[in-house]
């Protein structure tokens, strides 16, 4: 991130806003590029990021007023040419377009199939997922049907879009009413795709149906397992990332297919150095006993003092590793920032856990100093 500028800042700033306007004005000679300029810029820089892109799509729609019918070739002539086909990851595409995505919704509701050829081409410039989904809602069969063809789309960004715009708690996403088994005849399709970009959403689409059903994605898995459509070094990464949250919360079926005994015999001994202080960090060692040879997954969970007497536990990777002699020891440093702030550390009694194939198997009380 730039030194003196919010993320926010970077995505939508006046730089950006003159090259949106600069490409819309060459699609559309009646554009009037700079009057949109300012009317973007009297309001941007106070709006959260979320309001950015509806102001930018509010000032769009303002500038090349009519349903989708009207501005959907404007918008497609404006475009620049798609994301580079030839990448296979990290290539979210140019935040500036995200807008489109809102005016589309804005204008195209009652217009599904104009809307989603429009979606499918916006989203090989940037990803569409939070657009489609209001589309989902008001047309399910329709999207679902596209959705399927677009699990065979030559551009990975649009079969992407597939798994990414169903997911069951997309981040920022509008709710949909899809049912949790609804998708998983197009995730079917795509769990085998060769681009690193699809199966992670893929892998983060069941993360999101964990929470509510870990058995539905467990036989899922255990069918893709059979199917082999997948490199097994890829499926084996998108199992792990699929279930990341069930095995911080010590899922035994979880660590079971990820090849960890949760029943193992483990000794552990957990031993806090010195007395930690707010804005310093939590040193500690663990040493472990068990069978040579035996997989162990290592986690360790901090209780953290809340106001009002309350605590909060989190879970955080240790190690994966394999007894070799029967011993392991680790050292930690985990550090207590003063100033984050989405946790706010508050000075008192805490409690280290030190978790072995998600179970817990011995813990430690330490006091947090201010």
């Amino acid at each position: 991130m730039a030194q003196g500028f919010s993320l926010k800042d970077q995505l939508f700033n006046a730089e950006k806003t003159r090259y949106l306007a600069g490409l819309f004005a060459d699609a559309d000679p009646s554009f009037d590029a700079g009057a949109f300029e300012a009317r973007v810029m009297s309001r941007l820089l106070k709006l959260e990021l979320k309001e950015r892109m509806a102001w930018i799509a509010e000032c769009l729609q303002y500038a090349v007023p009519g349903d989708l019918p009207d501005v959907a070739p404007v918008i497609l002539n404006a475009l620049p040419p798609p994301l580079d086909p030839d990448k296979t990851d990290d290539d979210f595409g140019d935040f500036i377009f995200a807008p489109l995505g809102d005016w589309v919704v804005s204008v195209g509701l009652d217009h599904p199939e104009l809307a989603l050829d429009v979606i499918e081409e916006l989203t090989q410039r940037f990803s569409m997922e939070w657009a489609i989904r209001p589309f989902l809602n008001r047309h399910p069969d329709q999207v679902m049907e596209r959705m399927d063809r677009w699990c065979g789309h030559d551009s990975y960004h649009v079969r992407r879009l597939v798994s990414e715009g169903t997911r069951p708690r997309l981040p920022w996403g509008q709710a949909i009413g899809l049912g949790l088994n609804d998708p998983l005849p197009l995730l079917d399709r795509l769990h085998g795709d060769k681009t690193r970009y699809v199966t992670r959403s893929v892998a983060n689409h069941l993360n999101d149906i964990t929470k509510k059903d870990p058995e539905l994605v467990l036989n899922q898995l255990q069918t893709w397992q059979k199917q082999d459509l997948q490199h097994r070094d890829e499926l084996d990464w998108m199992t792990a990332h699929t279930l990341r949250g069930l095995v911080k919360s010590g899922h035994p079926q979880a660590m079971k297919m990820l090849g960890y005994d949760p029943d193992a015999e483990v000794a552990v001994d957990v031993q806090v150095h010195g007395a930690p202080r707010i804005g310093d960090a939590l040193e500690f060692s663990v040493d472990l006993t068990g069978a040579s040879g035996q997989p162990v997954l290592v986690d360790y969970i901090i209780h953290f003092q809340r106001p009002g007497g309350k605590t909060t536990a989190k879970v955080h990777k240790l190690k994966q590793a394999v007894f070799k002699d029967g011993q392991l020891s680790l050292t930690k440093r985990h550090k207590l920032k003063a100033d984050a702030t989405t946790f706010k550390l508050v000075p008192g009694a805490h409690r280290l856990e030190v978790q072995v194939n998600g179970k817990v198997c011995a813990g430690v009380d330490f006091e947090l100093l201010g």
